[in-house]
């Protein structure tokens, strides 16, 4: 759809340096946005770009209005004033409401309003879709499953066992929700398996990335609450807790019973150990791994940065000699003295 100038800044409350008659009826970047498309400047790196822009408009902050060669929005939050406009002039592409001939409703099903299933989707006897969910190609829901109203399930998706959907949640292809968490007891034939007797509940505003496996709880449920944003690829376990407009990257691993905060932002790769508390406000940076329990908001790492591999062999090399060199260095503090009397260094690491 196209708006222009003036209604954009008034709908987002934004300041308009330019001509609100201006029509925009796209979005592309300061580099390649043509006359009727707006772009945003978030990021200082690209500030060269902005002086040299074609856009129709670009929405940035007010430090840099005097840099900007065309119209510019003038927003508090840039990135996200962009992200709403970029809502409004590229709305997704919805389906009709009703059942695709190929798709299977069980008897039982309850469908409000305004609900669409896709091509060859399963929906199963117990489950119940709010007005204007969205079932979208080959999905499965089989099992006790309710999704809110305006839910987008987008393609492929599987919900399985006892799993709640809140309003607006995005799911996208290739996500499960509801699989069996990694229970097991071992014995000494080998291991028994653990009944996973809970469920999966997400908040309102969820969204779930492409791949992302959520397991339902081996008692309790598993918690994903208001606004938690996860990407591609990432791994729940089972009776995670994850708080309110937490938002995880691509490729974390979170192993049973963690509970993270809200506000939180994990980066990719980051693993979390089983049975840890995460406060709220916490970022833990990419390739971090998590072992025990995160008491204060604040940032995180355990990363090593790469660096050339035959530095990083010979640090391997003196990181498998560390015992060795403590060793060395008790014997030779125990002949000297430190601060009047002689201390083991394993009695100063106690105190």
């Amino acid at each position: 759809m196209a708006a222009t100038l003036g209604e954009l800044a008034g709908r987002f409350g934004l300041t308009l340096h330019g001509d609100p008659g201006a029509v925009i009826d796209g979005v592309g970047t300061l580099r390649d946005a043509g006359p009727a498309e707006i772009a945003f400047l978030a990021n200082p790196r690209y500030r060269r770009q902005l002086r040299e822009t074609r856009a129709g408009a670009v929405v940035l902050a007010a430090a840099d209005v005097a840099d900007c060669p065309v119209p510019a929005l003038v927003a508090a939050n840039p990135y996200a004033s962009y992200a709403r406009i970029a809502s409004l002039l590229h709305p997704p592409a919805l389906p009709p409401a009703g059942i695709h001939p190929t798709a299977v409703v069980a008897p039982g099903a309850t469908l409000a309003p305004g609900v669409s299933v896709g091509a060859q989707a399963y929906v199963g006897p117990s489950v119940v879709l709010d007005a204007d969910v969205t079932v979208g190609p080959g999905c499965v829901l089989d099992g006790e499953i309710s999704v809110g109203a305006g839910s987008r399930l987008v393609a492929r998706v599987t919900l399985v066992g006892r799993v709640t959907v809140g309003r607006r949640a995005i799911v996208h292809p290739g996500a499960v929700l509801g699989a069996d968490g990694f229970g097991f007891a071992p014995d000494r034939d080998g291991w028994v398996k653990v009944p996973q007797l809970g469920g999966v509940r997400l908040g309102d505003d969820v969204e779930i990335g492409a791949n992302t496996t959520i397991d339902r709880g081996a008692i309790g449920d598993t918690v994903l609450e208001d606004g938690v944003k996860l990407d591609n690829q990432i791994q729940v376990g089972h009776n995670v807790s994850i708080g309110r407009g937490t938002a995880i990257a691509a490729q974390v691993g979170i192993s049973g019973s963690t509970r993270i905060g809200a506000g939180c932002l994990l980066a990719g790769q980051v693993g979390i150990a089983g049975h840890l508390e995460i406060a709220d406000r916490v970022i833990v940076l990419g390739g971090t791994a998590v072992t025990s329990s995160i008491r204060e908001a604040g940032e995180y790492s355990g990363l090593v940065p790469g660096t050339a591999a035959a530095k990083w062999r010979r640090t391997v090399a003196r990181l498998h000699r560390i015992e060795d060199m403590h060793q060395r260095l008790k014997a030779l503090e125990k002949t000297h003295t430190i601060g009047g009397a002689t201390r083991d260094p394993d009695e100063r690491e106690q105190t």
